[in-house]
């Protein structure tokens, strides 16, 4: 992080940087970011609107025109990206001219700018990345996408030079590790390479565990550079701690993971993810936390544990989830007399959540609290995803820690 831009008290804002040094930058407005790249002697600016992030954004100055190419480029595949949502129905030979036919469109206008700007080959890296890496996800995703939709394995049918294209492509180059081009492309490839047939009859959670098991071999057998490779197990890592909590799965994937990376210091972070969700196995004391009442006053979670429990979350930046997760409770109350149900809005407003609130008094008959800090409930209890619910045993322990409200077999965890 170079520097965080404040808007003024008209909504405008201005920053001069007197020199950067050559290369790629990003700059960002969560959650929406692009990229701006510099060449000795470059002076530009950067105009934007961040309500039309991507659309908004325009460069002038010396150095704007490959800059505005790379926008252009970028807008050309967003626009792909929305109009091509039939064409993974597509045989694969209908598929592959349709794909290649926007391909050529945009290599051609490549072509064309690459000629009349003259920019540098270290900036080519970039702008063909930018260009083939779309073009080869798609690739990738056809299979995955066309068997989700008809049930059809396309996979045994595909020409033999389908996947020609990864020969050629340098996984162990250092411009691209965060590059986010690269990176969804990266993403695409294991999640194809990663799907294994045999795995039909496993459950959800196996067929998660093996999955991201066999990424982790994608990764150490293609990547040689030791930064790149740990980078790539690491969101490997991150991705499936925090999206799937089986307890023995997590171990043998930790194990796996500490064998494969060499980052010592992200093995503190992976490792503390790792650590807090085996505190929350089943009939663990269930690890307390601050939270305040509508009163204002600050409580621990454990003095609102009398019964059997059910901890759900929501945001006030969710609205539709918010009216949804409460109606999902009231209905699991009326069946469930036994159970008590505590709401926990993960905002940090007191006066923005008690609007909420009131605006639905309707909502009754649980407890609701706000989080006082949310970095600490996030750590302690792994709140990565607003519909994680949690439930607990009258003494405080875990009954289940890791189940979604909307799950359709939800109410058959409260016995």
């Amino acid at each position: 992080m170079i520097d965080t831009i404040i808007l003024n008290p008209d909504n405008t804002f201005f920053k001069k940087f007197d020199s950067l040094a050559p290369g790629l930058y990003s700059f960002k407005h969560e959650p929406e970011y692009q990229y701006i790249y510099f060449d000795k002697n470059d002076s530009i600016m950067v105009r934007l609107n961040s309500q039309e992030f991507d659309e908004s954004i325009m460069f002038c100055g010396r150095g704007d025109e490959k800059n505005n190419f790379l926008m252009e480029l970028f807008l050309k595949n967003e626009h792909d990206r929305d109009v091509m949502f039939d064409v993974f129905n597509e045989n694969i030979s209908q598929f592959n001219f349709k794909i290649d036919s926007a391909y050529q469109s945009k290599q051609a206008f490549y072509q064309k700018k690459k000629e009349s700007i003259e920019w540098s080959e270290d900036f080519d890296e970039y702008a063909l990345a930018m260009l083939n890496f779309f073009h080869y996800s798609k690739k990738e995703l056809y299979p995955v996408i066309h068997k989700m939709r008809s049930g059809i394995d396309v996979e045994k049918n595909l020409p033999k030079d389908f996947y020609d294209y990864r020969k050629d492509i340098d996984f162990n180059n250092n411009k691209f590790t965060n590059f986010s081009p690269f990176v969804r492309y990266l993403s695409n490839m294991m999640n194809n390479l990663s799907e294994n047939k045999q795995w039909a009859n496993r459950s959800e959670i196996d067929k998660a565990f093996l999955a991201s098991s066999k990424k982790l071999q994608i990764a150490d057998s293609i990547f040689t550079n030791e930064k790149i490779k740990n980078t790539v197990l690491d969101n490997i890592a991150f991705t499936y701690l925090l999206e799937d909590q089986n307890i023995i799965n997590n171990k043998k994937f930790l194990d796996q993971y500490h064998r494969l990376s060499t980052d010592k210091n992200q093995h503190n972070e992976i490792k503390k993810i790792g650590d807090a969700i085996q505190k929350l196995k089943e009939n663990s004391p269930f690890p307390d936390a601050k939270l305040v009442d509508i009163n204002n006053n600050v409580v621990l979670l454990s003095s609102a544990i009398q019964r059997k429990t059910v901890v759900f979350f929501w945001t006030k930046n969710l609205e539709s989830h918010f009216v949804a997760s409460h109606k999902r409770v009231m209905e699991l109350q009326s069946k469930h007399p036994d159970y008590d149900f505590v709401s926990i809005c993960v905002d940090e407003n007191q006066d923005k959540w008690l609007s909420i609130l009131k605006n639905y008094p309707s909502f009754k008959g649980f407890k609701e609290y706000r989080v006082q800090n949310f970095e600490e409930i996030r750590e302690r209890w792994v709140v990565n995803k607003i519909h994680r619910t949690i439930i607990l045993n009258s003494d405080g322990t875990v009954n289940n820690a890791f189940v979604s409200l909307f799950d359709i077999d939800f109410a058959k965890n409260l016995k």
